[in-house]
């Protein structure tokens, strides 16, 4: 059977195993090498960074023998041709850009995972029946233009168009179309609404990641079969307008404190997720922005001004759905009692991502069988394979032990962990395709 031989060449010393181990890491050290920016790894969307990686990772597919190709979107694909003509192909994929002074495991881990399943495929001498396609996904952290999953959503046809002259990367200013020119991609070509991967001509979508939480590690497990991905509703320049005035010479009952009104905000958001949490219900939401004008503000100033963001997730898109009309109940609430002006902005939106149940008991199978020890774990944070689900292929993540969280330098995946969650990949390869 296949299964025993994909087996056989993890499981049993040999020179395949360590060849593959040796691959693994010659890749994130290159990564590491050509992207370190003096205190972690900068690969920015549509920048240097990111085209190195790319580059990295095609090198390496046209190496092992796989057929590497490019979207308009700039998305790279390094195929292992099927046996069967016309069968739709699976999708291994993540992202290959990183926040600023980020890690070297976040998003590439699932690109190489897919590499070093393929050659193992390859090293065992099994072709699968259809074509097994690692793509390496272009501007996936919405940090650097405030838009999630733009090559996920470019090649699946569902990216706004708008989005493409209205985001603006954020060090630089420049719209999304004009940094996917310069990187040699045709946005014309997405404007046209030409569709690179279909959904309906997709088998399943796949893909590997580190956890970016302390779960895996406190338990002292190495793999998790994801459940499921939170979805979110987020404010991405949200605002409070009161008056600046003396602290000292205003009484609280005529104080329009912006301060004081922003933190009310957050203070009954933390409310409605203590009452989840006792209601066992997935909640969590983030003020990771907060701040008053530094050309305004002072030490004895009441604060006219605040700026900031707000994220919010869950696993229930009907719950986080309603908590955009508390939010904007709660906040006029506030604003009648404080005196101040809340500008909002628009809420942007990512819908929950939804696992497959047949490819997740499958993967549960599969762990069981080759004997790695796992658990199943809902992903908090975003994920390119929210868009695949979304639009409706069947998806499934695999989630690496990493301590330390990610998009910091410190990012700590141990290779052995690695290598067990691309075993587990590489045997639904073998077995369940």
């Amino acid at each position: 059977q296949c299964f025993g031989v994909i087996r056989m060449t993890y499981l049993n010393p040999s020179d395949a195993v360590a060849q593959q181990e040796n691959l693994t890491c010659q890749i994130f050290d290159e990564l590491r090498n050509k992207t370190f920016d003096g205190i972690g790894v900068t690969r920015p969307s549509y920048g240097d960074g990111e085209q190195v990686a790319r580059d990295i990772m095609a090198k390496v597919a046209t190496r092992i023998g796989l057929v590497v190709e490019d979207d308009a979107a700039g998305n790279v694909y390094m195929t292992l041709k099927g046996n069967k003509t016309g069968a739709k192909p699976v999708i291994i994929g993540s992202h290959i850009d990183s926040v600023a002074q980020g890690g070297n495991f976040d998003g590439a881990a699932g690109v190489v995972s897919g590499l070093i399943a393929c050659a193992s495929l390859i090293e065992a001498g099994v072709t699968p029946s259809c074509d097994i396609k690692v793509m390496g996904i272009r501007a996936e952290e919405s940090a650097w233009f405030g838009v999630s999953y733009i090559g996920s959503r470019s090649a699946l046809g569902t990216l706004p168009p708008e989005a493409l002259k209205n985001a603006k990367r954020a060090d630089t200013g420049r719209s999304l179309y004009d940094h996917m020119r310069s990187a040699g991609c045709n946005p014309d070509d997405l404007k046209e609404g030409n569709v690179f991967l279909p959904p309906d001509s997709l088998k399943a979508y796949l893909e590997v990641h580190i956890e970016q939480g302390p779960v895996l590690e406190e338990a002292k497990v190495p793999v998790a079969v994801v459940t499921g991905i939170r979805g979110n509703r987020r404010l991405p320049k949200a605002r409070c307008i009161g008056e600046y005035s003396h602290c000292g010479g205003v009484p609280r009952s005529h104080r329009r404190d912006a301060v004081i009104a922003t933190a009310d905000l957050v203070s009954y958001l933390d409310k409605v997720w203590e009452e989840c949490e006792k209601e066992n219900r997935d909640f969590a939401f983030t003020v990771g922005k907060f701040f008053t004008d530094p050309d305004w503000h002072a030490m004895t100033k009441i604060s006219g001004d605040v700026e900031f963001s707000l994220d919010m997730r869950s696993l229930d898109g009907n719950f986080i759905d309603t908590m955009v009309g508390r939010v904007k109940e709660e906040a006029e609430k506030i604003a009648r009692r404080r005196g101040v002006t809340f500008d909002l902005g628009e809420f942007t939106k990512a819908d929950p991502g939804v696992m497959d149940p047949l490819i997740k008991e499958a993967m549960l199978q599969g762990a069981e069988t080759l004997q790695i020890p796992h658990m199943q774990l809902a992903s908090g944070a975003s994920h390119d394979a929210a868009a695949f689900a979304a639009a409706g292929v069947p998806t499934q993540m695999l989630f690496i032990r990493n301590a330390n969280g990610s998009h910091n330098p410190d990012e700590a995946m141990r290779i052995s962990d690695f290598m067990e969650a691309t075993k587990l990949l590489t045997w639904w390869l073998g077995n369940k395709l």
